[in-house]
């Protein structure tokens, strides 16, 4: 008790030569605080009190407090697992972060150059998309759950919205279909079976009217067997003769056909607006390979009833998204979506992928390079898979050494199965590569990795340039 009655005072230790190392880097209130946490630790037991506790260790206790409260969390990682579109790793990677210094200041976002008077931010973007697309206008929103609650919230409130049973999904994020239906104020109406829906079932729950009928994409599970649903070119025939609208929440959304980079293929944006839809609303971070976004597209007259409605302020795109989207977008129209790193990855050849898994196979004197799958992933073309090769590490705890490689700078994340370690160069970026094989040097070989695993005790490390 005598050594907690010793403790120096707060203000006697932000006197102390260390403590303004701390303050010049983390500010004088957030280490005012890491010292007062410190010292009540100590005086509360919580951390070690059977020793003498010098003023620099109490800051040096301290500065460690401040590099975990200060610590990033969201950070770069290198994906390792061969999805594509990871939801948990942010979906659709960013190719190159340079053309933000075009907004590093003012720009004009919502400011007409040519009038000199306010302009509107979805002007932008939706010069772009009418031209790839063939709509006739465009509106861009924060993410595509956001753009299909205020197409129903602004077209379909008390309205009856028709939807067959085998498209009320739930997709991650326990994001539902009838949930967003019954938030926007829209009527749902349940036509079809879970697995069967007709042409039929539409025209006769159309003889009560309705706002719209509303297809959702399966995202990310498959309708396959005794199964059916009418193309979107019958439903268009049906909602107009009937007098109501044709609203496809696509998802994804593609502006390129997949199958092409031998995958199923996916519904195209361009070919829902063909088809006869009203309105069409996608993702601009998944197929499309752009940033979070929410898409819609269709008919000049309903877009500018959306873009009145109040909700589409709340749900609008922020200026570094609507950005990026539109240098993406600007990519496709040069005929250059290739550059794109959702497209680069998807297209990768199965032979370019051999070599550099050999290459990495030669480089740690380890591992097999064996046949294996990529997925497209988030929520887009479920149960479709891309051939490729992977590398296959055999180790001890293999789990152990996935947990390294995570707190690796920049953190690795790979996949077990098997218990084998699979790294997939399909979905490691170019300049990746050197920090995907230190890590898993260090991770695999070094003392304090391999030789633990492997029970291993007062043996030498043959590989010393592998423990740096």
């Amino acid at each position: 008790m005598s050594e907690l009655r010793n403790l120096p005072s707060v203000d006697r230790l932000l006197r102390h030569e260390d403590a303004a190392g701390l303050m010049k880097e983390y500010g004088r209130p957030l280490t005012l605080d890491a010292i007062r946490e410190t010292l009540e630790a100590i005086r509360t037991g919580k951390s070690v009190t059977n020793q003498k506790w010098s003023e620099a260790e109490i800051l040096a206790q301290a500065g460690l407090l401040l590099k975990d409260w200060t610590f990033p969390t969201l950070t770069p990682v290198i994906n390792a697992t061969g999805v594509i579109l990871h939801t948990n790793l942010g979906r659709a990677p960013i190719l190159d972060l340079s053309f933000y210094k075009q907004i590093s200041g003012y720009c004009s976002l919502e400011y007409d150059l040519e009038e000199g008077g306010r302009g509107s931010r979805s002007d932008h973007a939706e010069k772009l998309l009418t031209r790839l697309t063939g709509a006739e206008a465009a509106l861009v929103v924060n993410n595509n759950a956001a753009a299909v609650l205020l197409v129903l919230t602004a077209l379909c409130k008390r309205k009856r919205v028709i939807i067959s049973r085998t498209q009320l999904v739930e997709i991650g994020g326990g994001f539902r279909v009838p949930d967003v239906l019954a938030q926007s104020g829209a009527k749902m109406v349940e036509i079809g079976t879970t697995n069967r829906v007709h042409p039929g079932d539409y025209e006769e729950a159309l003889k009560e009217g309705a706002g719209a009928l509303l297809r959702a994409h399966h995202s990310n599970y498959k309708l396959t067997g005794f199964t059916s649903e009418p193309s979107l070119e019958e439903m268009a025939e049906i909602a107009h003769r009937h007098g109501t609208l044709l609203i496809d929440d696509l998802g994804s959304g593609t502006l390129l056909d997949t199958a092409i980079f031998g995958l199923a293929h996916e519904p195209m944006v361009q070919e829902s607006i063909k088809a006869g839809a009203d309105l069409v609303c996608f993702s601009g971070d998944k197929l499309l390979g752009g940033p979070q976004a929410g898409i819609i597209l269709g008919r000049r007259e309903l877009i500018e009833k959306i873009k009145k409605h109040p909700l589409a302020r709340a749900v609008r795109i922020d200026k570094l998204n609507l950005i990026y989207l539109c240098w993406t977008l600007d990519l496709y129209l040069r005929d250059k979506s290739g550059v794109i790193p959702v497209w680069f990855m998807i297209s990768r050849g199965l032979e370019e992928l051999d070599q550099i898994a050999n290459q990495w196979r030669k480089t740690l004197k380890t591992g097999d390079v064996i046949d294996g799958f990529s997925t497209v992933g988030g929520g887009s073309l479920p149960g479709e898979t891309l051939p490729t090769r992977l590398l296959a590490i055999n180790i001890k705890s293999p789990q152990n050494v996935l947990e390294r490689l995570r707190a690796f700078n920049p953190p690795i994340i790979a996949r077990i199965e098997k218990d084998q370690i699979l790294i997939d160069p399909r979905t490691v970026l170019p300049g990746q590569e050197h920090d995907l094989i230190e890590g898993l040097e260090k991770a695999i070989f070094s003392w304090d990795g391999y030789f633990r695993d492997a029970g291993l005790t007062g043996m030498i490390d043959p590989r010393n340039n592998l423990n740096r």
